[in-house]
């Protein structure tokens, strides 16, 4: 994954804040008055809801965020803004408005299920006034923030003259916006950078039925062609994302267990805008907008993702899926930095692993032991054949590659293409480079770099050379 350690985006969230409460109990009995469940209730808890999830979402990824909304002089109102405080979130740029009512919606929880959710609102739209008092704040602070999200439930604070004003101020301004768009007509979310609506809205909003790629087809460039983006996103729940921009591409998803989906869309509303803050490409993106969401939906209520949460969750991935074990060099200074800033022991062998036999196994599995995490470098097929003529390898680099990938105790491989892998150990640095016993009272390429260097001893007369004339004789 891309490395966003030390990196904090400046985000402005507006849209409709709410609050989600719960209340938590269990369930062994069925009331006698009717047929329905009685939860005895053990405890409840609220977190911000709406663009409030949003907000924690960012909050949680390390983002500065500001909000920008209209509140009541309602209880809940004070409820709201005292938890944006919890999460040290400024109430600077919220707007009081007499008489409204802030959104409210209670969730009975039973056993980890959902029972029944139950809501106080107002969903009219806010005042002209209120629409002037955010547009004046939005024109004097949008240049200090990096994006605009717009997050619209539809409350009724992002009205269509509205939304068409902050759009227009962002364009003028350089910055994308990006939109959690609601309802039917997305006009008002013309020129916008991205939406992100989901299979369902995108179906709805463009009276196409999304049913396979080629509806899915048609309707993702309809919403980029009417509403003016530059970027067109369509989520696919387990289907994963599409993205159109000048092509169609699906980004898989990449969730492993799917607990509940409250305020997945936030989720990825936040995790992209957060990730768009700092990069460029759309794709990378999404593929981190994906795993943020894998790590959401695992959860239980409206939660978040940590990016330690995220970078573990994607280890674990790579764990499970071989082929993303095998990394490029570029790719494994991202996850280095990450498992360092995790205090993880990194393990560092290299060879050529042409035909694997017992002695490789037993070999790694004694390298594995010395810490957390072990990365092998592979020679490649030109190397070897540098070094061992051109009858190797038997195998080729993908081949071998992929054949480590599938061995529990590697956690990556990396294929070099240099005589030695000097330069792949400059950049990993690892805390321990382990070598074969035969290199006792030799210099070892890398051992200066490394913190500590360990000879593990082969086992007697297994190794690919002998493998190779044993076969020879048959």
């Amino acid at each position: 994954m891309i490395n966003f350690q030390n990196k904090i985006p400046k985000i402005l969230v507006i849209g409709d804040l709410m609050i989600d409460h719960y209340l938590w109990g269990s369930c062994e009995r069925i009331s006698p008055e009717a047929p329905v469940q009685i939860v005895s209730v053990d405890n409840e808890s609220s977190v911000l809801g709406g663009a409030g999830n949003v907000i924690n979402n960012l909050n949680a990824l390390g983002a500065e965020v500001d909000v920008i909304s209209v509140v009541g002089e309602c209880e809940t109102s004070r409820e709201l803004i005292e938890l944006l405080k919890d999460i040290s979130i400024n109430n600077k740029y919220l707007t009081t408005q007499k008489n409204r009512i802030i959104s409210k919606k209670s969730r009975i929880i039973a056993s980890q299920q959902q029972v029944v959710r139950f809501d106080r609102e107002c969903i009219d739209e806010i005042t002209k006034i209120s629409q002037l008092s955010i547009l004046e704040t939005y024109e004097k602070i949008i240049k200090n923030y990096d994006l605009v999200l717009l997050s619209d439930y539809g409350k009724g604070v992002l009205t269509f003259d509205l939304t068409q004003s902050l759009i227009k101020i962002a364009n003028q301004n350089n910055k994308k916006l990006l939109v959690d768009p609601k309802g039917l007509d997305y006009s008002k979310y013309k020129g916008a950078f991205l939406l992100t609506p989901n299979k369902k809205e995108a179906s709805e909003a463009t009276k196409i039925n999304i049913r396979d790629n080629n509806s899915l087809a048609k309707a993702i460039l309809r919403l980029k062609k009417q509403c003016d983006l530059e970027v067109s996103l369509i989520t696919l729940s387990e289907q994963g994302v599409a993205v159109f921009d000048n092509e169609l591409r699906i980004h898989p998803t990449v969730a492993r267990e799917v607990f509940d989906v409250t305020g997945a869309g936030d989720t990825i509303l936040a995790s992209l805008g957060f990730a768009l803050s700092c990069i460029e490409s759309i794709d990378d993106a999404i593929k981190f907008a994906n795993l943020a969401s894998g790590v959401v939906v695992g959860k239980i209520g409206s939660a978040t993702a940590t990016l330690s949460e995220i970078n573990e969750y994607e280890l674990n991935l790579n764990k499970i899926n071989n082929d993303n074990k095998i990394k490029s060099q570029a790719e494994i200074l991202s996850i280095v930095g990450v498992l360092k800033n995790k205090d993880k022991k990194i393990i560092f062998t290299n060879g050529c692993f042409d035909i694997l036999h017992a002695g490789h196994v037993k070999y790694l599995q004694a390298a594995k032991k010395l810490g957390d995490i072990l990365i092998l470098g592979l020679n490649s097929d030109t190397s070897i054949k540098r070094i061992k003529g051109n009858n190797r390898p038997i195998y080729e680099q993908e081949d071998r590659a992929l054949i480590l990938a599938s061995l529990e105790m590697v956690d990556f491989v990396v294929i070099f293409y240099e005589d030695t892998p000097i330069d792949l150990i400059k950049i990993i640095v690892p805390d321990i480079l382990v070598k074969g016993g035969d290199y006792e009272g030799v210099d070892v390429v890398g051992q200066d770099i490394a913190k500590e260097l360990k000879l593990i001893k082969f086992v007697d007369g297994k190794s690919s050379s002998d493998t190779i004339k044993r076969i020879n004789k048959i």
